[in-house]
């Protein structure tokens, strides 16, 4: 039987990974959704290549003009068009690529179904991660995470069948993206070209924009807090250049075991795909012989802020991770669309930690609101 997919975010970068993968292995998936923003002229390729019965856009101007072109396939729009696919029958996993809490409603949606969410999106779990993961445990909905460093901390997890009571430390591995070795009083000279360039991952622009100030990886931090339910003070964040190694956990024993492999995100995104199998595949392979030396290091973080307040806003707990996430990803889009600089960024973030309100125990509906309320502070509609 085909592992019947809905892929939110088709045209993205995970996205397209994605259908790399099912176009590796054919006759093991099946398209049945895909959803994208305003990439329709790569979204009539994607039609045309996986045939899927349902489509949603972000547009609806873009959904009237697709439904006169392809009248066998149901079109949807919005962030109610998000939530039908996320409904549609007989889903085995949903791919959530889409980056921002318009993704969270549709995850939500399909955990209350008992649909397994193949997990691209940290927003999800950061902002509302002490609500989600009781309810994927609820409803059995598996949430398997496609991040390189998560998907890493799951494999090396395996061999003791995920019982944390084992585990010491979790590790996770960080490139220190394009600024690493940059001298932390030229930060504010930094263009958007130069975090673009991220030396390892080929990412869409806001996370590679988050790898440049660390806080993908304090992200992913709150994301371990909540995926494997382990204490802050147990989790650790070291530098790691060449992205070979993706992750570590640390036993109880002392002993440790890393996860490895080439920089490239179709392996973690695989292993969401087909989990808990192994496939062979055709994507390039690692060759010990020739990396050269791999190299550790400590975060820095007075260069690097946002990893630090990524730690604190997670102890806090309660909705300041959400204000965290929010302010950072309004930033984040300042910064692209040049109307603030690289440490703008890093102040916006401080700002709004210290402004809004904190509630320790925020409903969904709380959590929502507190997202959009910090993005209306800092003028950012996601369009």
């Amino acid at each position: 039987m085909k592992k019947r997919l809905v892929i939110l975010g088709s045209t993205g970068s995970i996205g397209t990974q994605t259908l790399d993968i099912v176009s590796a292995f054919p006759d093991r998936f099946e398209i049945v959704a895909l959803s994208c923003g305003s990439n329709i002229e790569l979204l009539k390729k994607q039609i045309s290549e996986f045939s899927p019965k349902y489509v949603c856009v972000r547009h609806d101007a873009d959904r009237l003009t697709l439904v006169d072109q392809y009248p066998d396939i149901t079109f949807c729009s919005g962030a109610e068009g998000l939530i039908e696919l996320a409904q549609v029958p007989n889903i085995d996993i949903l791919v959530v690529a889409i980056f921002g809490t318009a993704s969270l409603l549709p995850t939500i949606t399909a955990i209350k179904n008992g649909t397994a969410i193949g997990l691209a999106c940290k927003e999800i779990l950061v902002t509302a991660g002490d609500l989600i993961m009781p309810m994927a445990k609820q409803y059995g909905a598996a949430i398997l995470p496609m991040d390189s460093e998560h998907a890493a901390l799951k494999q090396c997890l395996a061999g003791i069948d995920e019982d944390m009571k084992q585990v010491d430390r979790l590790i996770l591995t960080a490139s220190g993206g394009p600024f690493w070795e940059r001298d932390g009083s030229t930060f504010s000279n930094i263009q958007v070209e130069d975090a673009l360039k991220h030396p390892n991952w080929d990412m869409g622009a806001k996370i590679t924009i988050d790898s440049a100030t660390m806080m993908n990886k304090g992200l992913e931090v709150i994301e371990a807090h909540h995926l494997y339910q382990t204490p802050y003070d147990q989790i650790d964040v070291v530098i790691h250049p060449k992205s070979i190694v993706h992750s570590l956990v640390e036993f109880t024993d002392g002993t440790m075991l890393a996860q490895m492999g080439m920089p490239d995100m179709r392996f973690p995104i695989q292993y969401a795909l087909t989990y808990p199998e192994k496939w062979t595949n055709p994507w390039p392979k690692a060759d010990l012989t020739t990396l050269g030396a791999l190299t550790f290091a400590k975060p820095d973080y007075e260069k690097f802020p946002l990893l630090r307040m990524a730690f604190d806003a997670g102890k806090q707990g309660g909705n300041a991770p959400a204000i965290m996430n929010a302010a950072n990803e309004a930033a984040v889009h300042l910064f692209l669309t040049k109307q603030i600089g690289f440490t703008d960024i890093f102040r916006l973030v401080e700002e709004a930690l210290s402004d809004f309100t904190h509630n320790s125990s925020p409903s969904l509906e709380e959590l929502v609101a507190i997202d959009q309320s910090v993005k209306d502070k800092l003028g950012y509609t996601h369009a």
